[in-house]
């Protein structure tokens, strides 16, 4: 075994790993960020991009970026969200070259519909079932889907939300109770449907 593979191994944490590599540019440090992380990239640029092909060639691609740039990592956030960054961005910016529509991000004033209470929302949300679910996230934006995801399937906190869509922490909090609302008009027309 060599002195720099010897640095490394499956068990460390992601800090450890990234600045063993950094330092030695050992391959199987990288190797086991890689393997750490493979699966949970491919299955979010699955649900961003909706085709298997595409999610496989964007999986090589961003870990590729991340492999290149990967001293830029700053250790301010946790490496998986800076990771899920990457990834949720190459995936939107893709959809929007491929959409040739202007921001999917843009900040829009429309006044959202006002939620009585923001823990019932949220309750009802929480209690879909799966192919509800998978029906109302289908129907809204898909700006609005992966908020959604990222704080109720992610668990994400707003400041982690915010660090990924690069907003203010204010303005991810206006975003996901748009997006509620949104989920639950759609949830009213999926109701609709199987009444």
């Amino acid at each position: 075994m060599s002195a720099s593979t010897a640095e490394c191994n499956k068990k460390m944490p992601d800090l450890e790993l990234i600045r063993n590599f950094l330092k030695s540019q050992a391959n199987p440090c990288f190797n086991y960020i890689y393997e750490r992380y493979a699966a949970k990239v491919y299955s979010k640029c699955i649900a961003l991009l909706k085709d298997e092909a595409m999610a496989k060639d964007a999986t090589q691609e961003i870990f590729m970026k991340v492999f290149l740039n990967l001293a830029k990592f700053g250790e301010k956030a946790k490496f998986s969200t800076w990771l899920y960054s990457i990834t949720y961005n190459y995936c939107i910016d893709y959809l929007r070259k491929k959409k040739r529509k202007g921001d999917l991000f843009s900040d829009e004033m429309e006044k959202a519909p006002d939620l009585e209470d923001d823990e019932v929302s949220d309750k009802v949300l929480l209690e879909l079932k799966v192919d509800q679910l998978r029906k109302v996230l289908n129907l809204i934006p898909a700006d609005d889907k992966y908020v959604l995801l990222m704080k109720y399937q992610e668990d994400l906190s707003i400041k982690e939300i915010a660090e990924v869509l690069n907003k203010s922490e204010s303005a991810v909090k206006m975003k996901i109770k748009r997006a509620k609302s949104k989920a639950q008009l759609a949830l009213k027309k999926v109701e609709a449907v199987l009444n």
